[in-house]
């Protein structure tokens, strides 16, 4: 069975963008990316929310061909485009894209069911949403996340009300020069 795994920057208080979707207080310089791209190599599927997924679409596809972009980004641009994604939407039209599935109801039904089909690890992006709804059903496997030197107050929410306690297991964690921490946790006890 494949995993599912949640890649997220948070803040210190557990917010994903402050207000107004601001993510300004997320530290992403060289030293987290070069630890955040290779995570993605065994992911050969990617769900967003609608208004993550816009956000992506928005800017990975022209990158991948941009002489100014880094190596990283020219990579994960490349990912980008042939990876399959999962979209929960229920304003999006259906697309003809083998690659791309708008999903307006039953999100955790067709994440489980990815979840049992061959191929590699699944991963959310951003998408709070999205992570809140499938933890909910248990389906998030692991947390990859980048914990940032801020605290907002405000804003969209890792964390919902209506959560319920999952028992986690610390697997790795790693301090950046910029006060970052990356922490990887596993659902279940260790």
């Amino acid at each position: 069975m494949r995993n599912v795994i949640m890649l997220a920057h948070v803040s210190l208080d557990g917010f994903m963008a402050g207000p107004g979707g601001d993510m300004s207080f997320v530290k992403f310089d060289a030293e987290l990316a070069d630890h955040t791209y290779p995570l993605i190599k065994s992911v050969d599927t990617s769900v967003y929310g609608r208004t993550t997924y816009q956000m992506m679409e928005g800017y990975w596809p022209g990158v991948a061909e941009d002489a100014t972009a880094g190596d990283h980004q020219r990579s994960h641009a490349r990912w980008y485009k042939g990876v399959a994604k999962i979209v929960a939407s229920r304003t999006l039209p259906r697309s003809h894209d083998p690659r791309l599935a708008i999903v307006a109801d039953d999100l955790p039904g067709a994440v489980a069911a990815a979840k049992r089909a061959p191929g590699g690890d699944i991963m959310i992006f951003g998408s709070p949403s999205v992570a809140r709804t499938l933890a909910a059903h248990d389906l998030i496997d692991e947390w990859r996340l980048s914990i940032n030197p801020s605290i907002i107050g405000a804003g969209s929410s890792l964390w919902g009300p209506d959560g319920k306690p999952t028992k986690l297991t610390l697997r790795s964690a790693h301090t950046f020069r910029s006060g970052a921490i990356a922490v990887h946790y596993t659902r279940g006890p260790a």
